[in-house]
């Protein structure tokens, strides 16, 4: 296993993609729900809990050996808005470029072939941290993170927020990460012997219809 593999995945200037992607930000923004730091940090928080937990723990169960197929259907039926599952699948597509130009393998090239318009991104994420040589823990982690820091950056832009208080509410953040991504990782191994009905069901209704509305929009800054 190699820390710096991990490193390589989680910077945020890896080619993947959610640099175009605001989380709900945008809309939280617009319907005055963030406003400064401290709203911030109750959107991200409540982020981690929802889509941050259901994404690490798929991710998890991919480097785990689950059926990326089954995995890949569980996303769907955890994402009621056709908005997300769009974008989830375009952010899996763009990942699995970058992933195979960086750490090809043999499951990478075959998940590549049964997706060709791209599976889900926490499913590419598991199985582009297992053919960089990562664990679960590690594919959890970026997951995990992912769903805050991308709103967290987004934030700086759409609201001129301060990025030194942006990144101070990741920092806060911090140890609840830390809890999320062990109950993650404790629903991937269920996986294996439970099937993927063992995964976690957290919802956030906000995101999901703000999604839907973002979509419609004429003028945004951000692709979610």
């Amino acid at each position: 296993m190699s820390r710096g593999a991990l490193l390589v995945l989680a910077d945020g200037r890896f080619p993947a993609g959610g640099h175009a992607h605001s989380g709900g930000a945008e809309v939280a923004v617009k319907a005055g729900r963030v406003t400064g730091a401290t709203s911030l940090g109750e959107f991200c928080r409540g982020r981690l809990y929802t889509a941050g937990l259901v994404s690490a723990a798929l991710a998890a169960a991919a480097v785990l050996g689950a059926d990326p197929g089954e995995l890949d259907l569980a996303v769907d039926a955890r994402t009621p808005s056709p908005a997300l599952r769009l974008a989830s699948r375009k952010l899996g597509r763009q990942l699995m470029r970058a992933a195979r130009a960086t750490w090809p393998s043999a499951e990478l090239d075959a998940l590549a072939g049964e997706f060709p318009k791209g599976a889900h991104q926490p499913v590419v994420l598991g199985l582009v941290a297992r053919s960089a040589g990562l664990g679960p823990e590690d594919a959890a982690y970026c997951a995990a993170y992912e769903s805050v820091s991308g709103p967290a950056s987004a934030t700086v832009r759409l609201l001129s927020l301060n990025p030194f208080d942006a990144t101070a509410v990741l920092a806060r953040l911090a140890p609840e990460l830390d809890l999320v991504v062990d109950r993650a990782v404790e629903a991937a191994r269920g996986v294996l012997d439970a099937g993927v009905d063992a995964l976690p069901c957290a919802s956030a209704p906000l995101l999901e219809i703000g999604a839907e509305a973002h979509a419609a929009w004429a003028v945004r800054l951000f692709a979610s």
